[in-house]
């Protein structure tokens, strides 16, 4: 049964996003502040965090930037904020994805479930279950990625972005691709969030970020991963 921790100071808008995700078959827990969230995440790790932005004691960046320190259980952030930068810094803090207020439950499900699929199996085609480059090394089976025997914690996404360029070394994606493939054609986010992934990517697997030797940039056209 998934697991989803679902966050809001609003108990009107969890009581419904509980019900209707047991409706689901899902195994639903709640909190309604910041320092609540982060305890339980903690204490558990769950398949989707749904996150609010706006909470009492943590805000949903605080929390969202705190639980990346030690897990990459996705998380989906809630905004009542229409701004672009809102959303862009919800995904520099670590978050997978976003929706915003108001929101029809059945986009939320849809979003938590496309969340379970990319956790659980991936986003791509079957592929061998290491991938070694260098000093990089893919556990795809189980997710994780080390420079030089060290673990890095990726987000779900950075995961996607890195798994997605690493089968297809040298093969050049435009930020649109990438956006589509990795995010998902109903995505309703702009090719700044792909800037945004490839630059905290690099930061976690580049010795230099800033002269890349794994994930480049072609310019003008987009990003690859050099063979």
């Amino acid at each position: 049964m998934s697991k989803v921790l679902v966050v809001d100071d609003e108990k009107l808008i969890v009581k419904g996003i509980k019900f209707s995700l047991e409706q689901d078959g899902m195994d639903v827990e709640c909190a309604y502040d910041g320092e609540e969230a982060l305890s339980m995440a903690q204490k558990c790790e769950y398949d989707v965090v749904l996150l609010d932005i706006m909470l009492p004691k943590m805000d949903g960046f605080e929390v969202c930037k705190a639980i990346r320190e030690f897990s990459n259980m996705p998380i989906i952030m809630l905004t009542a904020k229409g701004g672009d930068m809102d959303k862009i810094l919800g995904l520099e803090y670590g978050a997978d994805d976003y929706i915003t207020k108001p929101f029809n439950i059945l986009e939320v499900k849809a979003r938590i479930k496309a969340m379970f699929r990319r956790s659980r199996r991936g986003n791509f085609a079957e592929a061998p279950g290491e991938i070694v480059k260098n000093d990089l090394r893919m556990d795809l089976d189980a997710r994780r990625v080390f420079i030089k025997d060290k673990e890095v914690n990726l987000t779900a996404k950075e995961f996607d972005l890195l798994e997605l360029l690493v089968n297809n070394p040298n093969k050049v994606y435009s930020r649109e691709q990438l956006l589509s493939i990795v995010w998902g054609y109903e995505y309703p986010g702009d090719v700044r969030t792909v800037d945004v992934h490839v630059r905290r990517l690099r930061e976690k697997i580049e010795e230099n970020p800033k002269e890349p030797k794994y994930v480049n940039t072609k310019w003008g056209v987009g990003y690859y991963f050099k063979a």
